[in-house]
């Protein structure tokens, strides 16, 4: 199976040679031409040989034209010399002796990079998924100071990734987002300018804790939630007991309004049907409702017979 080295050095590989192949439609323009002047001249001079300076003169030629799409810049070299940059649009050079040896693309460009397992300064293993912001402001800087601008630029992110997370608590990373993120990219950023590239954002997508961990950080804020809910009725109790302290102090030397107020909540316990109240003997005599309660228990017992008398139908005569 073959290495991480190895493979990277065949996507170099593979782009360089995609540099160096690039078909425009200008090119083939220039070899169909040549091929048709070509056999043109070999019909007319019945030579061949004519044919074949003609159609490797075109074949020389068709190799000069370049075009480099709006946000690219491509990279000249003259005898493996670096001589400047090209594009966007279309542009010429000298084959077999200029040569691009890569177009540089100035888009934003996302790149996903992930830092797994690795220890919080608390010692906690996280996975933490991020995305990366970038785009590169200098091609000339991208071209010549490092040799893949795009892979160094996902190895200094995770990297960083791992550096920002094994000096930082759990805590912190899981409240702190955006404090990290700045850091990240401040941090990415000045590893990879002197390649010409700039950072714009980070963003972390996820962060998964192990599913232990998780459990118990459930169960803390659960309890935590037991803790406030027990303090704020602690806290609603004390104020009742305030309140009543405050209304006995009223009803201290004022037994009218206290029996008013006792007389108030018997109506209120006893006007729901089927409600049913224990009054202890020495408060009603102390408030004198005896008489008023058999009074009103007869007047309902007296509305209960008058009615079932009403229900009772007459016989017939």
């Amino acid at each position: 199976m073959p290495g991480l080295d190895e493979v990277l050095a065949a996507r170099r590989a593979a782009r360089a040679s995609r540099s160096q192949s690039r078909a425009n439609v200008v090119s083939v323009f220039i070899l169909l031409v040549s091929v048709l002047v070509a056999v043109v001249i070999g019909a007319a001079t019945q030579n061949p040989g004519w044919f074949i300076i003609v159609f490797l003169a075109g074949l020389f030629f068709s190799q000069s034209p370049k075009i480099a799409k709006q946000w690219e810049r491509a990279v000249v070299l003259r005898l493996g010399k670096y001589t400047g940059l090209r594009g966007p649009g279309l542009f010429w050079i000298t084959p077999f002796v200029e040569t691009i040896s890569i177009y540089i693309d100035q888009r934003v460009i996302t790149t996903s990079f992930a830092a797994e397992e690795t220890l919080t300064s608390d010692t906690v293993p996280v996975n933490v998924d991020a995305v990366l912001f970038w785009m590169v402001h200098d091609s000339e800087k991208a071209a010549l100071e490092v040799q893949d601008y795009a892979q160094a630029v996902s190895w200094a992110a995770q990297t960083g990734l791992r550096d920002i997370i094994g000096r930082t608590s759990l805590t912190d990373l899981l409240r702190g987002r955006e404090k990290i993120e700045a850091e990240l990219q401040a941090l990415i950023d000045q590893r990879s300018n002197p390649w010409g590239v700039t950072v714009q954002s980070v963003e972390m997508r996820d962060i998964v804790i192990p599913a232990s961990l998780q459990d118990a950080m459930s169960r803390e804020a659960q309890a935590s939630r037991e803790k406030s809910a027990r303090i704020i009725l602690g806290q609603a109790e004390v104020e009742i007991a305030q309140l009543f302290f405050e209304a006995a102090k009223s009803y201290e030397n004022n037994p009218t309004a206290l029996h008013l107020r006792a007389m108030n909540i018997l109506y209120e316990g006893l006007k729901e049907k089927g409600a049913l109240m224990v009054v202890p003997s020495n408060v009603v005599e102390s408030m004198g409702l005896g008489g008023m309660m058999g009074a009103a228990a007869l007047r309902g017992q007296q509305s209960w017979v008058d009615g079932g008398a009403k229900a009772v139908p007459q016989p017939a005569v």
